[in-house]
């Protein structure tokens, strides 16, 4: 026979006056914990009694009803109740809303109130998160959550921040996948993508820790520590637009940059401001970089410069300073310690001297012409200036010729590189040459801003030309046994007659396989590239590589034509014709050093019979016409098919014109002029200047598209006519 299920009967409530009410003994709360009485006592005040108080009939002796009632559940809200009325917030006859339990019940007193501070579950702090943000977007502000709630509001602002995690990682917070902290450590950076992605990296790793997760978050962002941050400063960085990110819940130092480029031009833009606030001083040059390498200064003469004499109002404040130091200093003489007030004082002393004492140098006018700075940023972020400094080729000198090859008579007509000036600090005419990186700053063209006169090829274009040419010299030298053999045969008699060239070893002759850091997309497919590796795996097919023993006997049976073809193939992998950038701190290639070497890969080129053209360079739009102004592009057309040709092309975008301009020099043999052989050049510039555009072809041979056509006059009109 199935059980009746026994109903249930809830105990009444009742409205019962304050003053009919007693605190129970029966209350199992002895200890404080939680919000206290009078923050409860505000509350109350402010929302009214959000849950009634449980009690019970107080009985006599005789068991008959007093009509007093105990509160054995509920006595903090009583307290708070009863400090209301002390205030006389409340009246002493106010109804409380109450739970009246049965005398006669068996529920215990202590059983009603321990349930109720057990049975009850804490709020999961994620609701609290997620209930704090419905309170602000429901008007009210971070001010008036934290008062109406008794918290701070930078509590209320950790964890407003704390509900704007992704919601991805929100609900794994809720299901126990994360700890408290490890969300705390998501707030760093509110990129929801990114935090996300962070997470799936580290949930199955052995290291989630927050102090993890929070260098993660911010390892693409700079410390605002950092001396770039330091030197810019937040204001700065916010007011271009720049994100600082905050972690609210331990220190920060500040925060982070969130945008590394941002920051650095910024610094850029700063530093060189500072130069160009300098170079009214009448400096040659200054060289702007937000870290200077180690040994900047090597090579380089420190002018000596004479401190500057301190004014009047100077020399007397320094003596008053150094007055006091030494009345101090005798005042307190016989003591084993000076007093803290007096040892702080004697500090700022000596600090407010050493600053009047490090006075700027004053150079001689003569030498600061010729002398340049380095602008920089210190290790605390502050700005720092390193004036005087002399490069070896500003040094004075008498105008003498030079030999061995030694400058510009090496390189022919003015120091000149097949038409290039290899002389990185010429002096503009404007004066004091500001660079950064060891390019000038502000020196780009925009297609606008080309004003049509010749500038030199960009340094960038400029290191691909010679890359070419450099392969080609390869190639070239690898089926040239007698050029190589004269080539090996003048760096060992360099290293034997010129003592200063030696390396220290007793012979060292090698081959270093040097690298093309900067190359043209279309160099590895080009003609003499596959030349080039062709003969490399023929020769390495041959050669027992593997066993030094079978390598020796294999190159001492070999005939002579073979040994000396091998060794033009070895020797031509050390062929470096490379333009490279000049170091003018001592690292790296020397301008002089540069020149000399381009000089000798002329010479190399010119006994190889080297012909760039019969190597595949052609002057494509990829490779060099989009990467020059529309003045080299008409100086190229000009020089290949006549000065009329040219014109027909000087009103075109650079686009039409560079693509125009690829068709019209496809097969005609012009070349930069970085890429001609020196003898060649001159052969040519003597040509040109005794019949200049006579094999270019007259315009109205060449067949033009229909843009450059349509455009053009009848038969028989001059073609000024078509300007």
């Amino acid at each position: 026979m199935a059980k009746v299920a026994q109903k249930v009967t809830l105990s009444p409530s009742r409205d019962i006056p304050f003053d009919k009410l007693v605190l129970s003994q029966s209350n199992v709360r002895r200890i404080k914990a939680g919000v206290s009485v009078e923050e409860l006592a505000e509350d109350i005040a402010r929302r009214g009694l959000l849950q009634g108080l449980n009690v019970r009939p107080v009985i006599d002796a005789d068991g008959v009803e007093t009509g007093m009632f105990e509160i054995p559940a509920g006595g903090r809200r009583f307290q708070a109740l009863s400090l209301l009325v002390k205030r006389k917030r409340l009246a002493k006859s106010a109804p409380i809303p109450c739970i009246v339990r049965d005398a006669a019940s068996k529920i215990l007193a202590e059983d009603d109130s321990l349930a109720e501070n057990m049975q009850r579950v804490a709020l999961h702090p994620l609701d609290q998160f997620r209930a704090f943000q419905a309170l602000r977007e429901k008007g009210q502000g971070e001010e008036a959550i934290a008062a109406a709630f008794f918290v701070t509001p930078q509590i209320v602002k950790q964890r407003l921040k704390l509900a704007s995690v992704a919601p991805a990682l929100l609900e794994v917070y809720a299901e126990d996948g994360m700890t408290l902290e490890q969300l705390m450590a998501f707030t760093v950076n509110p990129d929801h993508g990114r935090q996300v992605q962070v997470w799936d990296a580290v949930k199955n790793s052995w290291n989630k820790e927050p102090y993890a997760i929070r260098r993660m978050l911010t390892e693409t962002s700079v410390r605002a520590s950092d001396r770039r941050a330091v030197f810019v400063g937040i204001d700065g960085y916010e007011a271009a637009g720049g994100v600082v990110l905050r972690d609210l819940f331990q220190g920060d130092d500040g925060g982070w940059f969130e945008d590394p480029a941002l920051l650095d031009r910024l610094v850029t833009e700063k530093l060189q401001a500072e130069a160009e606030a300098l170079a009214s001083e009448g400096w040659k040059w200054i060289e702007v970089a937000t870290d200077l390498s180690y040994g900047y200064s090597h090579g380089l003469r420190r002018l000596a410069g004479d401190s500057a004499p301190m004014t009047d109002g100077e020399s007397a404040a320094h003596a008053s300073l150094l007055a006091e130091y030494r009345a101090l200093e005798e005042e307190y003489s016989g003591q084993d310690e000076y007093p803290e007030e007096i040892d702080a004082r004697l500090g700022q002393l000596e600090m407010a001297m050493e600053a009047l004492e490090q006075r700027p140098l004053i150079y001689d006018d003569a030498e600061i012409p010729r002398a340049g700075v380095f602008v920089t940023l210190d290790r605390d972020g502050s700005l720092a200036v390193y004036r005087g400094y002399v490069r070896p080729e500003d040094e004075p000198r008498e105008e003498t010729a030079v030999q061995d090859g030694d400058g510009a008579d090496a390189m022919g007509q003015g120091g000149d590189v097949g038409g290039l000036r290899w002389n990185p600090s010429a002096t503009s005419a404007g004066g004091t040459v500001i660079t950064s990186g060891g390019q000038p700053i502000g020196t780009e063209l925009s297609e606008d801003e080309d004003d049509g006169a010749l500038k030199p090829l960009p340094e960038r274009l400029v290191m691909e030309l010679t890359a070419h040419r450099t392969l080609a010299l390869r190639e070239a030298i690898g089926r040239s046994p007698d050029v190589a053999l004269t080539l090996l045969l003048l760096r060992l008699v360099t290293d034997t007659f010129r003592t200063s060239n030696a390396s220290g070893s007793c012979l060292e002759a090698s081959v270093r396989h040097v690298y093309m850091s900067a190359q043209a997309p279309d160099l590895k497919d080009s003609v003499v590239a596959k030349l080039v590796d062709e003969r490399h795996a023929a020769w390495e097919s041959d050669l027992p590589l593997g066993d030094d023993g079978a390598l020796w006997d294999y190159l001492t049976v070999i005939d002579q034509s073979s040994r000396l073809a091998l060794l033009a193939h070895c020797l031509s992998f050390g062929i470096n014709a490379l333009h490279e950038k000049v170091n003018p701190y001592g690292a790296g290639i020397s301008a002089n050093g540069l020149a000399r070497r381009m000089a000798h890969a002329d010479l190399v080129a010119r006994a190889v019979d080297l012909d760039m053209v019969e190597a595949g360079w052609e002057p494509t739009v990829d490779g060099y016409l989009n990467r020059v102004p529309k003045a080299r592009i008409l100086e190229a057309v000009r020089e290949a098919k006549g000065e009329g040709t040219a014109q027909l092309l000087d009103h075109l975008k650079k686009g039409e014109m560079a693509a125009e301009a690829e068709r019209l020099l496809k097969g005609s043999g012009w070349l930069p002029e970085v890429l001609r052989r020196a003898d060649l050049a001159a052969i040519d510039g003597k040509e040109l200047e005794e019949g200049q555009g006579e094999d270019a072809g007259d315009p109205e041979d060449i067949a033009l598209p229909a843009f450059l056509t349509a455009d053009l006059p009848e038969s028989g009109a001059s073609m000024l006519a078509a300007e």
